[in-house]
């Protein structure tokens, strides 16, 4: 049995003025909304339930229970004053309930395939970027696990917005969730910044993809070229 928690509570700050009425996961590329491109490609996988976690005007993501029948949607009450952290402690029972995917609900993915993998641990998907990177990124020891999850580095995975965690590790980050939600700056954590704090206890390598499979847009010049893009295709 595997389960996917998608991230869709955010405000989407930087598509504005976008998204002032319509939440990011919502707006359509290749006339499709990006979120559905995600549970597409978890439906792809056979996942068993996939739960959206809402917040930011999350009534509209009601029709996706009508549309996908093992699509069910968790309130995120705290998504204004507290980072993505609350997304997943919102979300921390049906996590420990199986395997489990974690996914971002902003991406565009074009290539459903990318989750085609047979995984046997519990990983992030990462894209090789050569040379110095600003982004979220992974560091690897020599035998393949990940001993840094953090911002910057150099000829480093970057993240994508993709991790998988089986049932054991799914626990133990429910857990770790729970126990880091209400202590001393927990409002300014992403829920990765858990996973980094307790990599000795959570064993993650990096499957990796190809940049052309994940699409992350951010900003409205981006979405924008790749509009064009698909129209010249």
């Amino acid at each position: 049995m595997t389960n996917a928690i998608i991230m869709a509570s955010g405000l989407g700050t930087r598509m504005r003025p976008l998204t002032e009425k319509i939440p990011k996961p919502l707006i359509k590329v290749n006339n499709i909304p990006m979120i559905e491109t995600v549970i597409n490609g978890l439906l792809s996988k056979n996942i068993n339930n996939i739960y959206v976690v809402v917040g930011y005007l999350g009534f509209q993501f009601n029709y996706l229970c009508e549309k996908y029948k093992n699509v069910s949607l968790i309130q995120n009450p705290d998504y204004e004053k507290v980072n993505n952290i609350s997304s997943i402690y919102y979300a921390k029972n049906e996590l420990k309930m199986a395997d489990c995917f974690i996914c971002e609900a902003d991406l565009f993915i074009p290539d459903i395939t990318v989750f085609n993998y047979d995984l046997h641990c519990s990983c992030y998907f990462g894209k090789m970027i050569e040379g110095y990177s600003s982004d979220w990124v992974f560091e690897l020891s020599d035998n393949g696990y990940i001993t840094r999850v953090g911002k910057g580095g150099n000829n480093c995975y970057n993240m994508v917005g993709i991790s998988y965690f089986t049932k054991k590790d799914a626990c133990i980050l429910s857990e770790v969730i729970k126990k880091t939600y209400n202590t001393a700056g927990y409002e300014n954590l992403f829920w990765d910044d858990v996973v980094n704090n307790n990599l000795d206890k959570l064993k993650l390598k990096i499957n990796p993809v190809k940049k052309s499979q994940i699409i992350e847009i951010d900003t409205v010049e981006e979405l924008e070229t790749i509009r064009k893009n698909i129209k010249c295709r």
